[in-house]
C-alpha cells in the first residue's frame, strides 16, 4: 500500500512539476514585468532604501516593512539555498544556474505583485491582526463567487505547510547535526520543538523580531564563508561563470549523475529549483508582507520583491559559485552532500560546520516563517478559534519530523505545495490590472 502510495504521489508531483507548471509559472512572471515596464529592475535599489525606512505614525499593519521582508526570507531562505542548488547543478550541469537566475529576475515581477495585492486587500481579523495573502485577495479582489479558489489555496497551504515548512526541515536539521556532530535526533528534534514554541507562542510580532535577527546573520555568515572561498579562486570566477551561461545553451552532465544532460535539463531544474528557492509565485510570501505597516501596496511591493533578488541572485548564486569553483560539481554527490564537500574542499577546517550550522539555522527559520503561513491559512478556514490548536500541532510534528522517515509526507507536501501556486497564478492573472494601475498611480505621484 505504502508503495502505491509513493508512486502515486511521484507521478502526481512530476506532472504538477512538469512543463506545463513550469512555462505558467515563468510565463507570468514575464507578463507582469512587461505589464510593469520592467519597474522592479529599475526600482531595485530605491527598493533596499525602502527596505530600512521606519514606519510613520499613522500607518497601519503588525511588523515593520523590514520585518516583514526578514519574515518571508526566513521561510525561503532554507534547504533550497544549500540543497536545492546543489541538486538542480548534479541533475542539469552548471547551466541549470543560469535559469535560477532567470527565474528569479522574472520572479521579482511576480513578488512585487502578490505583495501589492496582499496590503491592498488585506483585512484585520478579530484578534485586531491584519492578515492577508492569496486567499484574502482572491476573496475580496474577485469577490464572493472566487472564494471558493482561495478556500483550495487555504487547505493547501496550510496541509503543505506541515510538510515543506515543517517535517522535513526538522528532518534536516536532525540529520545535519547527527552527521557533524553526533547530536542525537531526539535531542534536535526535541530542542527545536523548545525553541519553536518559544517563538511562535508570541505570534507574528515574536516571530518577526527573531526573523529580523537571525536572518541577517545567518544569511551574512553564510555568504561569508562564500565570499572566502571565492576570493581564494578569483582568477578563476570569470571562466566559472562562463561556463554557467554557455552551458546554459550547450548542455552538459554531471559525471555519475545525469548522463546526457542537455539544454532541456538545465532549463527544467534551473527553473524549478529556482522556484523552490524563493518561492516566487506560490504564493507564500505575500501572506507575510501583508502584516506589515504601511499604508503603500506599491512600496511594500517593492521590499517583497528584495527577497527574490537575495534569496536566489545572492545567497544561491554563492552557493553555485563555490560548487563550480572547488571542482566538485561533478563529484557524483548530489543535495546538501555537495555543497557540504564544496565548502569542505574550498575551506577544510570550517566549511563542513558553516554548512550543518547553516542549514540547521536555516531550516529552523524557515519552521518560524512557514508557522506564519499555515496558521493564517488555517484562520482563513476554521477563524481565530483554531490559532492555539494550530500551534500545538505544529510543534508536534516537529518532533515527529525529526524521528521519522519522511518520503511520503515530502511527496505529499511537493504535490500540495505546487498545487498552492495555480490559484494564486489565476489570481496575479486576473488582477494584474490592479497591480499596473496601482503602480502607474505611485510612480507618476512620486517622480
Amino acid at each position: 500500500m505504502k508503495q502505491i502510495l509513493s508512486d502515486l504521489l511521484n507521478s502526481a508531483s512530476g506532472f504538477i512539476w512538469g512543463p506545463v507548471m513550469l512555462v505558467i509559472l515563468l510565463g507570468t512572471g514575464i507578463f507582469l514585468m512587461a505589464g510593469l515596464r520592467a519597474m522592479p529592475w529599475r526600482y531595485t535599489f530605491a527598493a533596499f532604501r525602502l527596505m530600512w525606512r521606519g514606519r510613520h505614525s499613522d500607518q497601519q499593519g503588525d511588523i515593520t516593512p523590514f520585518q516583514a521582508l526578514m519574515t518571508a526570507l526566513a521561510a525561503t531562505i532554507g534547504t533550497g539555498n544549500i540543497a536545492g542548488v546543489a541538486t538542480a547543478i548534479f541533475l542539469g550541469g552548471p547551466g541549470a544556474v543560469f535559469w535560477m537566475w532567470i527565474t528569479a529576475l522574472v520572479g521579482m515581477a511576480t513578488k512585487y505583485s502578490e505583495a501589492v495585492l496582499a496590503v491592498k486587500y488585506r483585512e484585520v481579523d478579530e484578534r485586531g491582526r491584519y492578515v492577508g495573502g492569496p486567499m484574502y485577495y482572491i476573496k475580496n479582489g474577485l469577490g464572493n463567487n472566487w472564494k471558493w479558489l482561495g478556500i483550495a489555496f487555504a487547505l493547501f497551504g496550510m496541509i503543505a505547510s506541515f510538510g515543506i515548512g515543517n517535517m522535513v526541515q526538522a528532518n534536516s536539521v536532525a540529520d545535519a547535526m547527527h552527521s557533524a556532530f553526533a547530536v542525537p535526533v531526539w535531542l534536535s528534534g526535541g530542542s527545536m520543538m523548545l525553541l519553536t514554541a518559544i517563538v511562535i507562542l508570541g505570534g507574528i510580532k515574536r516571530i518577526a523580531v527573531v526573523a529580523a535577527r537571525l536572518v541577517p546573520f545567518m544569511a551574512l555568515a553564510y555568504i561569508t564563508g562564500a565570499l572566502w572561498i571565492i576570493a581564494t579562486h578569483l582568477a578563476e570566477v570569470p571562466a566559472a561563470l562562463a561556463h554557467i551561461v554557455t552551458d546554459a545553451f550547450t548542455g552538459t552532465a554531471a559525471t555519475g549523475g545525469f548522463a546526457g544532460a542537455a539544454v532541456w535539463a538545465a532549463i527544467r531544474f534551473g527553473v524549478a529549483r529556482g522556484i523552490f528557492s524563493n518561492e516566487a509565485g506560490l504564493g507564500s510570501a505575500p501572506i507575510a508582507h501583508a502584516a506589515a505597516q504601511t499604508d503603500d501596496p506599491v512600496q511594500q511591493g517593492m521590499v517583497a520583491m528584495l527577497g527574490t533578488f537575495i534569496d536566489t541572485l545572492i545567497v544561491c548564486t554563492m552557493t553555485a559559485l563555490v560548487i563550480i569553483l572547488t571542482g566538485v560539481w561533478n563529484s557524483g554527490e548530489t543535495g546538501a552532500a555537495l555543497s557540504m564537500l564544496a565548502f569542505a574542499t574550498g575551506l577544510p577546517a570550517a566549511g563542513g560546520p558553516i554548512v550543518s550550522l547553516g542549514l540547521a539555522i536555516f531550516a529552523f527559520t524557515t519552521i518560524l516563517g512557514w508557522s506564519y503561513y499555515g496558521e493564517r491559512c488555517a484562520e482563513f478556514l476554521f477563524g481565530v478559534r483554531v490559532i492555539l490548536p494550530y500551534r500545538l500541532l505544529w510543534l508536534v510534528a516537529i518532533v515527529v519530523g525529526a524521528l521519522g522517515k519522511l518520503e511520503i509526507i515530502w511527496l505529499l507536501a511537493d504535490v500540495l505545495n505546487g498545487l498552492m501556486a495555480i490559484p494564486n497564478l489565476i489570481a496575479l492573472l486576473a488582477m494584474s490590472p490592479v497591480v499596473f494601475y496601482l503602480t502607474r498611480k505611485h510612480l507618476s505621484e512620486n517622480t
